[in-house]
């Protein structure tokens, strides 16, 4: 909208407390070819980790995907590229990929990781398979070797559970990877890429990483709490003071426009299949009553029906839930 109104991008910037909460955005701006540069962290979809699982997922779809199925093979402890490239020849001069990895000698240190990654395969591949249960399945194979793989494997897992969160929001595994189009993947995770000076494109940064900067227009995502203050630096007096002041710094790099997004529900994966598969929000703690009068408030999306009109289907619509919940605990044998 503000483009629209003669705001260039480059004096537009999205702001967060940690860089994995602007991945939905990333993929987002990429499906609409919005561009971009991102600051405070890599773009998620150029992470290593995140390449190495949707790796996993594209050879899985094509057994004959030659990039895809290198990255993942050289994941195991003991595979070179020449054990790989011997293994992706076997599987190219073949009509029946999966009997030629079932054929297949891993060298010795690999051994014990090749049975459970075709174990996993095998599963995968059948077509008793559910998507975004198998999510579940390639992360539980993955993070050990996440483990091993890089020295920094905690900090990465944020980004596979919100990897994890985007793919429930797909219909199917080709659905999922074809929208995310990636190019193909590269050995090790680069650098999320300068723009040409002569281009215009959004900011998107990190808190820490804006601080000295400004923009005519400013948009800050998840104005709740567990994002900020964050859930991990809340744990003593000093740190919630930190992070209130990490949230003066964003408010205050706008110039004209701020705008706090504040989603009402998180999709989890933890819950079972019966259960509501979300969570609620609420109001970040620092966003007082007073600082929230003022804003102006809207939601999303708009409403087009006149105010009386929504009187009117509210009004039909009352629900007394506390009878409701009355009548459940008075029934016989509750």
């Amino acid at each position: 909208m503000h483009r629209e109104n003669g705001i260039a991008l480059k004096s537009q910037a999205v702001l967060f407390r940690t860089s994995s909460h602007s991945a939905l955005l990333e993929l987002e701006l990429a499906r609409r070819n919005i561009p971009f540069v991102k600051y405070g962290g890599l773009k998620f979809l150029d992470a290593a980790h995140v390449k190495d699982v949707l790796s996993l997922l594209r050879w899985i779809e094509n057994p004959r995907g030659r990039i895809a199925a290198f990255r993942a093979v050289r994941m195991l402890s003991g595979v070179g590229p020449a054990t790989a490239a011997r293994l992706l020849d076997a599987i190219e001069a073949s009509p029946d990929p999966v009997g030629v990895m079932q054929s297949f000698r891993a060298p010795a240190a690999a051994a014990a990781e090749w049975s459970s990654l075709l174990e996993m395969y095998e599963a995968l591949r059948s077509p008793k398979s559910d998507w975004p249960g198998e999510m579940d399945r390639i992360l539980s194979w993955y993070e050990p070797q996440l483990e091993r793989i890089y020295e920094d494997a905690p900090a990465r897992l944020s980004d596979l559970t919100q990897l994890r969160r985007i793919a429930a929001t797909y219909p199917s595994r080709e659905r999922f990877l074809t929208e995310l189009t990636l190019d193909p993947p590269a050995a090790t995770s680069g650098r999320a890429d300068e723009p040409l000076l002569d281009e215009d494109y959004l900011i998107l940064s990190t808190i820490h990483s804006a601080k000295g900067q400004e923009w005519k227009v400013v948009q800050l995502l998840n104005g709740i709490d567990g994002c900020i203050p964050s859930d991990m630096a809340s744990g003593s007096e000093d740190e919630i003071e930190e992070e209130r002041r990490l949230l003066y710094v964003a408010m205050t790099r706008a110039r004209d426009h701020l705008a706090i997004v504040l989603p009402q529900r998180f999709y989890v994966h933890q819950q079972s299949g019966l259960g509501d598969r979300h969570v609620y929000a609420s109001r970040s703690r620092f966003l007082t009553d007073a600082a929230c009068a003022a804003f102006e408030h809207e939601t999303w999306p708009l409403s087009s029906a006149p105010a009386s009109e929504l009187a009117g289907a509210s009004s039909t619509a009352h629900i007394d839930l506390a009878a409701r919940i009355r009548s459940v605990w008075q029934q016989p044998g509750k």
